[in-house]
């Protein structure tokens, strides 16, 4: 399998302050990564750098097989789906839900005067009904629930065929029904063959979709544990990244955590 993301000695220093340091990581094409880590940790860190949109103090980051500092960032950035709150908060909330996706072929996230092919309202109107969207494609996005807005945020990171996407608390303020409708999406989409590297930060271990088969673990800008799923989340581990005690459980690929 070929890698898509590699670090390498990579540290992250801001006004004196290491946010990363010393991180080795890879990630290949067949891979899904999550990331687990507190507050400050350096998780949406990690995500700017696998993005292309920071770069590294000292250390490398090879990206789809270019290094950082080398390639045209531009180009690079049409091969990663990016889906985040912070992106959410760039789409005009007049746009309508089809526009929101299809303007990802133009990197753009309000329609102006771009054209576009068949093959790609077609596309753009496949990837809403994959997502579980095609009745609300004419709808406005500001009018959408935080569940559909999440939804739609993802459909439009995936709808370049990205070979990396990285998605930033993908559950967040969403309630129980909406949190298992996306669990359940995102597991399927993880074990399609089709589907790229996927790399998803989030805060809680019940947010990790079955299918997912890598963990990385974060706390004060280090590698607490990084590998496997079965062998990287442990209770041990999540003590160590949390400075709490906490105990894991799992069950038919689902996690839970709780302290103790």
């Amino acid at each position: 399998m070929s890698s898509v993301l590699d670090l390498s000695a990579v540290s992250v220093v801001r006004n004196g302050n290491a946010i990363l340091h010393d991180v080795d990581w890879t990630v290949t094409d067949d891979q899904r990564w999550v990331i687990l880590g507190p507050n400050g940790a350096g998780k949406t860190t990690l995500l700017q750098l696998a993005s292309s949109f920071m770069f590294p103090t000292s250390g490398t980051v090879e990206l789809l097989g270019n290094r950082l500092g080398r390639v045209d960032v531009f180009e690079m950035r049409s091969r990663v789906g990016f889906a985040s709150t912070a992106m959410s908060r760039r789409i005009p909330a007049t746009e309508k839900v089809i526009d929101v996706v299809l303007t990802a072929a133009y990197a753009v996230t309000g329609r102006w005067n771009e054209s576009y092919e068949d093959i790609d309202l077609k596309r753009a109107h496949r990837v809403l009904a994959e997502w579980r969207l095609d009745g609300l494609a004419d709808r406005r996005f500001g009018s959408l629930s935080d569940g559909e807005q999440k939804r739609v945020q993802i459909a439009r990171s995936v709808m370049t065929d990205p070979e990396l996407l990285l998605l930033d608390e993908p559950a967040a303020s969403l309630d129980l029904g909406a949190r298992e409708e996306l669990v359940g999406l995102l597991s399927g989409f993880a074990q399609a063959d089709d589907s790229p590297a996927i790399v998803m930060v989030t805060h809680h271990v019940e947010e990790i979709p079955p299918g997912f088969t890598h963990a990385l673990l974060i706390a004060r800008g280090g590698i607490v544990a990084s590998g496997p799923i079965a062998e990287a989340l442990t209770s041990e581990s999540l003590t160590a990244t949390f400075d709490l005690p906490i105990e894991l459980d799992e069950r038919d690929g689902r996690f839970s955590a709780r302290a103790v």
